[in-house]
């Protein structure tokens, strides 16, 4: 089953709550590349004896120029980006398929809700539709899962478990002769077929709750058939495959590109001896481990230490399916006034005295603190846009030299005048915008116009000379 250490990180104090972690054996990376580890050390420690122990000075010499041939081209192998891109589809793909798992929860509720009736019968449909669900699911989970399927190994030990009738297996027998497809939709056609008997006996009141429970039902359906797609369409294998052959390939490169030299020879990047390389090793660790991880969860249904439990989810599937239909059909507590009932709501829910630290106010918005004087809480006086257009026209009018002419206010702005009691006020800031960017316009067009005429009088001068100098 999935190793869970939520507990342990619950709060993070002090240097942190992941050292704790580091000496759990079960599901940690240590028990995952402890053989490539050991194979790798003896790999590296033979090379390193040979050089320092057997080999005469001309051999040595060789070795060491193999051995920054090997340094100098083995981090041109990108493992980082590889691995890392890898990795990331690999847990997305895991996650995902964790999510398409189907619970029978909602089917059970819908059936127990809409299928109504304490007769037999009635009990009958509701169990009848979520062991349908349920066998669908467990047929779809040994086609995935070895664990599932070494404990249901073959249809007779279905029988005997009581999944399936003799009836229902002679009837999937005789289908396995017509084709040769997966079966695992065959009870979920039953359970739509029981759904709409159940409507015609009058059992389910109305259509709606018909839709909800086939809705339902087809939802099973399409989560077990995602799983098989997992199952069947897999990461490329090209790319498993560079990915293996450059996490291999670079350890195997280290071997060779990280020994240690004769720091007498004055080499570049070899000044030191060491007898254990704590680098090199940390390097391969997380490599290698990073590459365990991938191998780990690709297949989420296996029997490796972070797998999904399937047979645990199997028995409570079937349990809590079972306990929702039958035995808490149309069944609920009393109805009885809540203790809070006179006040319509608490205020709060008591504490208790170890929960009392972490009783918290009310979280308020970033504005909550900033306080506006009283002076500056009043609104500033707006004007009417018609004061705005008559001071333009009489701007315009005065540019081109006439007086300003008073126009009659309409009917329409008298009566808006006289209603709201307002007899003038003070022009407002978009107002006094409005205007200076409209004087500003007119300002620019005249001087273009100016300046257009100026350059036509120099070009009709110059052609003037021109002429009569000629």
């Amino acid at each position: 089953m999935t190793v869970t250490y939520t507990r342990h990180v619950a709060t993070c104090k002090g240097f942190g709550c992941f050292w704790k972690l580091l000496v759990r054996w079960k599901g940690s990376i240590y028990k995952l590349i402890w053989p490539e580890l050991i194979l790798y050390t003896i790999l590296y420690y033979t090379a390193s004896f040979i050089y320092r122990f057997a080999l005469n000075d001309f051999h040595k010499r060789k070795f060491e120029k193999l051995t920054i041939h090997c340094q100098r081209f083995v981090d041109l192998i990108p493992v980082s980006f590889v691995l890392g891109f890898y990795v990331n589809i690999v847990i997305q793909r895991w996650w995902d398929q964790y999510k398409t798992i189907p619970w029978p929860d909602s089917l059970s509720v819908f059936a127990s809700t809409c299928i109504h009736g304490h007769d037999k019968r009635s009990k009958l449909m509701r169990r009848t539709i979520v062991r349908y669900a349920n066998l669908s699911m467990l047929i779809t989970f040994t086609m995935i899962s070895p664990a599932v399927k070494k404990r249901f190994p073959t249809r007779e030990h279905l029988v005997e478990t009581g999944m399936v009738t003799e009836n229902e297996k002679k009837i999937f027998d005789d289908l396995d002769e017509k084709a040769s497809h997966p079966k695992y939709w065959m009870p979920l056609v039953w359970a739509g077929s029981v759904v709409a008997r159940a409507r015609k006996e009058g059992r389910i009141r109305d259509d709606f709750a018909v839709k909800t429970l086939v809705d339902e039902i087809n939802s099973v359906r399409g989560k077990c058939g995602r799983l098989l797609s997992y199952d069947t369409i897999s990461i490329p294998l090209v790319y498993t495959q560079v990915v293996t052959l450059a996490v291999y390939s670079f350890c195997l490169g280290t071997v060779m590109g990280r020994q240690f030299l004769d720091p007498k020879l004055q080499i570049p990047d070899h000044d030191i001896d060491f007898y254990v390389p704590v680098f090199t090793y940390l390097q391969f660790f997380f490599y290698m481990g990073w590459l365990k991880v991938a191998e780990t969860l690709v297949n989420p249904f296996g029997e490796d230490d972070d797998d999904f439990e399937i047979n645990w989810l199997v028995d409570r599937n079937l349990q809590v399916s079972y306990l929702i239909v039958d035995e808490m059909h149309n069944e609920h507590p009393d109805l009885i006034q809540d203790m809070y009932w006179d006040e319509i709501f608490p205020q709060e829910l008591p504490y208790t005295v170890a929960a009392e630290q972490y009783r918290k106010e009310a979280p308020q918005g970033s504005t909550f603190h900033i306080q506006v004087p009283d002076e500056e809480q009043d609104f500033l006086p707006l004007v009417e846009e018609e004061d705005g257009e008559e001071d333009d026209a009489s701007l315009r009018d005065e540019e081109k030299g006439q007086s300003p002419q008073k126009k009659p206010s309409s009917a329409k702005s008298i009566r808006s005048r006289v209603g709201s009691g307002l007899s003038s006020r003070k022009p407002s800031m978009l107002s006094m915008l409005l205007q200076r960017v409209r004087s500003g316009s007119q300002e620019n067009t005249r001087r273009r116009s100016t300046k257009g005429f100026g350059k036509l009088v120099m070009l009709i001068s110059f052609f003037c000379i021109v002429f009569f100098s000629i």
